[in-house]
């Protein structure tokens, strides 16, 4: 099977949708990344809240949990193990 590349503006503007509820979750804000071995560890993504004042908190999804990188899209598996913070 012939491996895919990315880059990380590609990814960026893809959105990512969770394939428990087929909702529209947002797309990637950041990444944490294991600069040691060379491994995205998790995406962070943006949580819509409606508020004037204060940051914008985020939601925090492994990378083991991201099931398909399409052309557009990315398929996640967020059920319960979305870390917000």
């Amino acid at each position: 099977m012939d491996e895919i590349m990315y880059s990380i503006n590609n990814l960026r503007v893809m959105e990512v949708i969770d394939i428990n509820t087929g909702a529209k979750i947002g797309f990637i804000r950041d990444f944490k990344i294991d600069c040691d071995n060379y491994k995205i560890e998790a995406i962070l993504l943006p949580i819509q809240k409606n508020s004037w004042f204060g940051k914008q908190d985020m939601m925090e999804i492994p990378w083991s949990k991201v099931k398909k990188i399409g052309v557009d899209v990315i398929l996640v598996d967020a059920d319960s193990t979305a870390i917000e913070g």
